[in-house]
C-alpha cells in the first residue's frame, strides 16, 4: 500500500516539474496574446471622424481626419461602386447570374453560406453585401468582374484614386483582416460617400435595405440608424477586431445633405450614439440652399464649386500621383488642383492596435452590436475646410509593410517635363486667324452645371451634358463664364436659353433625374 502511494506522489511530483518548466519558457509572443485576451480589449489609434456638407463640399466637423485607419466592410462600399458601373454600362443586369468558386465559399463569417458551384443573382448579391455585409458573396462579385480578388482588388485602388482618394489602398474586397491590410482615411471615406451617390443615384437606394428575403431566410442588416434618425438613408457599417466599430453614413431631408464618417469606435453603441449626436449638431449648420458643387467626375481634378464668402486657404503642394500595378488597362489618375494643407499623417502601427471586442453576446467577429442612446457631440473645424482637397503626401505605411505594399502601389512624384511645358506655352501663343466675336451678355435664367479653375474642364462639363440630354437642352446655349472669387479665377459652366424660372428648374429636374446636378440662377 506504501509503495503505491508513494508511486502516485512520485507521478505528481513530475507533473507539478514539467507544468512549471512548461509556464517558464513560454514564448514571448504567446504571452503577449495572452496579455491581450486578459486585457479586455482597447483600440490605441485615435477615433477618426469627419462631416462634409454635400451640397457645397465642405468639412463642419473633423477629428483625425487624414490619419490612416482600417476600413473593415466599409470596404464592400468601393466593391458595390465597381459593380455598380458594371449595371450601368450594361456588361451586368440585375438578374445575371454569378458564379460562385470554392475560394468564395470558404470565406469566413459573416457569410451568406454560398455553395461552391452555385450561383446568386447580382441583385440578391447586392442586397447581401449590404446588409449582411456577406464576404462570400463579396469574394463572388469580385471574380465574377476581374477574375480573381487580387486582380479585383487593384482595381478598387484604382478607382480610389481616380475619386480623389489619395491614402487609400485595398488588398481584398469585403475588408477581413489581411497583411497589409486595406488602409483609409475617414476625408476619403466621405469623398467615396459622396461619389457613390452622385454616379449612382438610380442604386443607391439599395443602401436604405434594412433587411431582405434569400429563400427562406430573412436577412436583417446591421445599420441601427435606419428608421431610427430622420434623414438617415444608408451607408454601411463595418467592424473588426482592429479597427474599431465603424460607420459611413449618409443624411438627405428635404433641404440638407450630408456624409458622415465614425471610425475606430470602441462599441457598437457608442459609435451609433457619435454618429447621430454628430448629425444632431452639424445638419442644421448644412446649407439649406441648391447644390453649389458639381457632381463627382471621376478621371479628373476635384472640382471647387462656389460658396458664399468663403475665406481663403493657401493651397499646399499638390499631391504626387500614385501609380498601381495592374494586369488591366491603367485608368488616368486625378489630381486636385486647389488642395487644401492637411496636417502631417502617421503611419498606421499595426504593432499598437489592440483588439476590441464585440459588446453583444454572440457576435462574431464583424457583426455590430445595437441598441442606440444619443448624445452630444463634438466642436466643428473651420467652415472653409474642403473635403475634396487633396491631401498633400501619399499616407505613409509602416516598413514591416512597405515590400508587400509596393507590389500594388507605387509612390512615385512627377515632374512635369520641359517639351510639356513648351508644347503648353505654344498652344496658348498661337495666333487666331480671325478675332472672336465678342460674347453677348446673357439675359433671363441659366442652369449651373458647376465651376472649375480650368476653362477646358468646364466646356467638358457642358459638352457631356449636352451628348447626354441633347434633345433636353436643344435650344439652351452652353457657355462658360469667369468669375474671380477671393483671387481666385473659376469657370462656371452654364447653359441659356432660358426666359423663365420654371423652364430652367423644369430641364435641371430632368438633369438631376440622369445624375448629373445643377441648380437654375437668373442670368
Amino acid at each position: 500500500m506504501n509503495s503505491v502511494w508513494m508511486g502516485r506522489r512520485t507521478t505528481w511530483a513530475l507533473i507539478s516539474i514539467v507544468a512549471s518548466v512548461a509556464v517558464a519558457i513560454t514564448s514571448p509572443a504567446e504571452a503577449a496574446r495572452r496579455k491581450v485576451r486578459s486585457s479586455g480589449g482597447g483600440y490605441s489609434p485615435l477615433a477618426a471622424s469627419i462631416v462634409v456638407d454635400t451640397k457645397t463640399g465642405k468639412i463642419l466637423q473633423g477629428e483625425n481626419i487624414d490619419e490612416p485607419r482600417i476600413p473593415a466592410s466599409i470596404t464592400k462600399v468601393m466593391s458595390l461602386y465597381l459593380l455598380f458601373e458594371q449595371l450601368e454600362r450594361g456588361r451586368m443586369r440585375l438578374d445575371t447570374p454569378l458564379t460562385v468558386s470554392a475560394y468564395a465559399a470558404s470565406q469566413p463569417p459573416t457569410k451568406l453560406g454560398l455553395r461552391p458551384g452555385s450561383t446568386i443573382e447580382v441583385d440578391d448579391a447586392i442586397k447581401a453585401m449590404v446588409t449582411l455585409s456577406a464576404n462570400d458573396v463579396s469574394v463572388v462579385v469580385a471574380e465574377n468582374i476581374a477574375g480573381s480578388e487580387d486582380a479585383f482588388a487593384q482595381m478598387m485602388t484604382r478607382k480610389a484614386r481616380e475619386l480623389g482618394m489619395s491614402s487609400t489602398a485595398f488588398y481584398n474586397p469585403h475588408g477581413l483582416p489581411h497583411e497589409p491590410p486595406n488602409i483609409t482615411t475617414a476625408r476619403d471615406l466621405s469623398v467615396l460617400g459622396r461619389a457613390i451617390q452622385d454616379r449612382f443615384p438610380k442604386y443607391f437606394a439599395y443602401f436604405q435595405t434594412r433587411s431582405f428575403q434569400y429563400g427562406k431566410r430573412t436577412i436583417r442588416g446591421h445599420n441601427r440608424l435606419l428608421g431610427k434618425v430622420e434623414g438617415v438613408d444608408g451607408i454601411k457599417t463595418g467592424y473588426t477586431r482592429l479597427s474599431g466599430f465603424n460607420l459611413l453614413t449618409s443624411v438627405n431631408t428635404d433641404t440638407r445633405s450630408i456624409v458622415a464618417v465614425v471610425l475606430g469606435g470602441r462599441s457598437g453603441a457608442s459609435r451609433d450614439q457619435k454618429m447621430a449626436a454628430l448629425i444632431d449638431n452639424h445638419l442644421p449648420r448644412a446649407y439649406a440652399g441648391a447644390r453649389t458643387t458639381p457632381a463627382m467626375v471621376e478621371n479628373q481634378p476635384a472640382m471647387v464649386a462656389e460658396a458664399p464668402a468663403p475665406r481663403s486657404v493657401e493651397p499646399a503642394p499638390i499631391a504626387a500621383p500614385v501609380k498601381v500595378a495592374s494586369a488591366t488597362l491603367q485608368a488616368p489618375i486625378a489630381q486636385a488642383s486647389t488642395p487644401q494643407a492637411a496636417p502631417e499623417r502617421k503611419p498606421l502601427d499595426l504593432n499598437t492596435l489592440r483588439p476590441v471586442v464585440a459588446s453583444a453576446a454572440g457576435a462574431s467577429s464583424t457583426t455590430t452590436p445595437s441598441s442606440v442612446r444619443w448624445q452630444k457631440g463634438q466642436e466643428p473645424l473651420p467652415l472653409n475646410a474642403q473635403a475634396y482637397a487633396a491631401l498633400p503626401t501619399p499616407a505613409q505605411i509602416p516598413a514591416t509593410q512597405k515590400a508587400a505594399l509596393q507590389a500594388k502601389i507605387e509612390a512615385k512624384a512627377v515632374e512635369p517635363s520641359p517639351a510639356a511645358n513648351k508644347t503648353a506655352s505654344l498652344k496658348a501663343d498661337v495666333p487666331k486667324a480671325e478675332a472672336p466675336e465678342p460674347k453677348k451678355a446673357v439675359t433671363g435664367w441659366v442652369i449651373q452645371l458647376g465651376a472649375t479653375d480650368d476653362e477646358d474642364k468646364a466646356k467638358a462639363m457642358l459638352d457631356s451634358a449636352r451628348n447626354r440630354f441633347g434633345k433636353v437642352l436643344a435650344k439652351a446655349a452652353p457657355f462658360t463664364e469667369k468669375v474671380t472669387v477671393d483671387g481666385s479665377t473659376l469657370y462656371r459652366a452654364r447653359f441659356s436659353g432660358f426666359s423663365e424660372s420654371d423652364d430652367a428648374a423644369s430641364v435641371c429636374k430632368q438633369l438631376k433625374k440622369g445624375g448629373v446636378n445643377c441648380f437654375a440662377a437668373r442670368g
